[in-house]
């Protein structure tokens, strides 16, 4: 029977920088050696740093609106995704998923995804799409290794979890979403999830050979969010 991966894959992974062809290669690697495995995947991703360039820009140059910062990050994630649509052609779907309430009939083990509309962030994408698929839950591939109490990189004392609830971790975030956001998963998205009984696994996507332990069923270092 078939398992089917919804990955939330953060844009600071694919463009830290400048594109990372290391990184992609290996996730490349370690998704093409599951789908042998008779596995599928869903594959949304973020702006990452092409976003923020342009959003960054946008803001020195005018006082900016939300959606227009909202559109700059959306369409790098689109040209993000176009980027893993080739890299996959193979075995992806012909075409990248902007709406992600639109339910595609696809063969391929691959559906690559993109930014959708103003006001929604891609991690919240990533929970439409996985009920739209029939998904309960989402792996989300970010620059972290758990989701901590308090910012790691600000305080040594920051504690891990590796197991929260929605309505733990919801206390820790901010309430409201702004295009750019730092959040190991955003508010909107979070809430949501919380409300169609998702789970959401946060993996160091730098760190691959746990999330491929994850996908293998082994033990992995990261945060269960249920």
């Amino acid at each position: 029977m078939n398992k089917l991966f919804v990955i939330s894959l953060g844009g600071s992974l694919v463009v830290p920088d400048k594109i990372n062809i290391t990184f992609l290669r290996r996730f490349k690697n370690i998704i093409n050696e599951e789908i042998k495995k008779n596995k599928k995947f869903i594959i949304i991703v973020g702006g990452g740093k092409t976003a923020r360039d342009y959003q960054n820009s946008a803001r020195i140059l005018t006082k900016v609106s939300s959606e227009d910062l909202d559109w700059l990050g959306i369409h790098a994630t689109r040209i993000n995704a176009h980027l893993l649509l080739t890299i996959f052609r193979e075995y992806a779907y012909y075409r990248i998923i902007k709406n992600p309430k639109e339910k595609v009939k696809f063969k391929e083990k691959i559906l690559i995804s993109a930014g959708w509309k103003p006001g929604f962030s891609t991690d919240y994408d990533a929970v439409l799409l996985a009920k739209t698929y029939g998904s309960d839950t989402i792996i989300n591939l970010s620059n972290i290794d758990y989701v901590y109490d308090k910012d790691p990189n600000k305080y040594k004392n920051a504690k891990p979890f590796k197991e929260i609830t929605w309505k733990e971790y919801l206390k820790l975030i901010d309430k409201n979403w702004i295009p750019g956001m730092s959040a190991p998963f955003d508010p909107i998205a979070s809430r949501l999830a919380q409300k169609l009984k998702l789970k959401v696994i946060i993996i160091n996507g730098r760190k691959l050979k746990n999330f491929k332990n994850y996908l293998e069923n082994k033990k992995f270092k990261g945060t269960l969010i249920y």
